[in-house]
């Protein structure tokens, strides 16, 4: 039995050897990516003219946010600009919502989505209906549950032109409203930060393509050379599939940091947390099934096993040297895991220090939502915002496995 032990230990010190150098790999990523990111607001800027912005902003049952949203866009410091708005099927008060506010300020044009195609998933679809209204020579996409400074789209247009880019995305603060979100955004924005990493992005020599939903901005002939919505009509995350194709057709696309400029909410409550970690693995497991079961349980060592294997040896710590030895590994991994959090939650989520001290319960929800969505995708179904979605012999191209 001592030999079985042993060998047991032994092994999982090996493991978690390999765990603490991927998450020496991963702080290192961490750091750069607060350092290197550059700022929306921050650059040299050249003469150029103000083109037409056309600001598409797709909305579904989002009576609690919109207000607020169209708020911060009506009193944009940019002149030359319409705000598109999508009511996409809600059955709460966004559509009545909409007309208000298209009443009483010419700069918003309501529109009423029609009934979603099949082979499309309804946020896809809602921002090919608004673009169809759009007439601007730039396209903004953004969130009804986003709040903007007042000089965002200035920047933003100020930033594109003065780059001659042809896309511009801005990492927006991550609001979190509950307890849950709050203790999950560090363990997941960890991989965020690090695979989707700005500094990957604005690489030309690197395939990372990004953008964020809540705030990217694109010219329409670039738009159109990529297809469009509809060149990624079935994609879960669109935004990152979008952004995908934008650097593999060869345009110049740049992501900066506008955290301190737009405010976005990840997860509203529970059950949207859950939906989106689920959503986040669903598209692994369509490209490959093998790499998405192996990634997940990278993450579950990544993020979570160090926590209960540091109990198991803590108990049995003087017993035998491999105890001893596990106990070490798995005291260094897990301090590697606060470190990461505490990193993401000070210099980058700008979230509150204890936030971070619920890291293995946060990591444990991670790894439970992946877990989630493996098994939905292998029913070929897909749940999000109150709408069910079948992926069978749909590829999913947004995350790169």
């Amino acid at each position: 039995m001592e030999l079985i032990l042993d060998v047991l230990n032994y092994s999982l010190t090996a493991i978690l050897i390999g765990v603490s150098m991927a998450w020496i790999f991963l702080i290192k990523s961490m750091i750069n990516s607060v350092r290197l990111t550059p700022y929306l607001d921050k650059f040299e800027r050249k003469e150029h003219d103000n083109p037409k912005v056309s600001i598409i902003l797709p909305a579904r049952n989002e009576e609690e946010f919109i207000g607020k949203c169209l708020d911060s866009l009506i009193e944009q410091d940019y002149t030359n600009y319409e705000i598109i708005v999508v009511d996409d099927s809600s059955d709460d008060a966004t559509g009545k919502i909409i007309s208000e506010y298209a009443k009483k300020n010419s700069k918003i044009i309501p529109v009423s989505a029609q009934i979603k195609p099949d082979g499309w998933m309804g946020k896809n679809w809602a921002c090919m209906e608004g673009y169809k209204k759009a007439t601007g020579e730039l396209l903004l996409f953004t969130d009804a549950d986003t709040k903007h400074s007042q000089n965002v789209i200035s920047l933003a247009v100020s930033h594109l032109l003065s780059f001659n880019l042809d896309a511009l995305s801005a990492i927006p603060k991550m609001r979190t409203i509950d307890f849950w979100t709050r203790i999950t955004l560090p363990m997941i924005s960890t991989f965020l930060h690090t695979r989707f990493s700005a500094v990957r992005v604005n690489d030309p020599s690197k395939k990372t393509a990004y953008f964020f939903g809540s705030f990217f901005i694109i010219k329409q002939k670039t738009y159109k050379e990529v297809g469009m919505h509809e060149g990624v009509k079935h994609e879960i995350i669109e935004d990152g599939a979008l952004g995908k194709k934008v650097k593999e057709s060869g345009h110049k696309m740049k992501m900066t940091r506008g955290d301190h400029l737009i405010e976005a909410v990840w997860a509203r409550d529970k059950s949207t947390l859950w939906n989106a970690l689920k959503r986040l693995m669903i598209p692994l497991y369509l490209q490959n099934e093998k790499i998405a079961i192996g990634i997940f349980f990278a993450v579950l060592f990544l993020l979570f096993m160090p926590f209960p294997i540091l109990a198991y040896s803590t108990l049995l710590v003087l017993k035998t040297t491999s105890f001893s030895i596990l106990f070490v590994a798995s005291f260094v991994a897990s301090i590697m895991i606060y470190i990461g959090a505490i990193i993401e939650v000070k210099k980058l989520l700008q979230l509150r220090l204890i936030d971070a001290l619920f890291a293995p319960i946060g990591s444990l929800i991670v790894v439970l939502g992946f877990l989630g969505g493996l098994l939905q995708a292998k029913n070929s179904t897909v749940s999000w915002r109150g709408r069910k979605y079948s992926m069978k012999d749909h590829v999913q191209n947004s995350i790169s496995v």
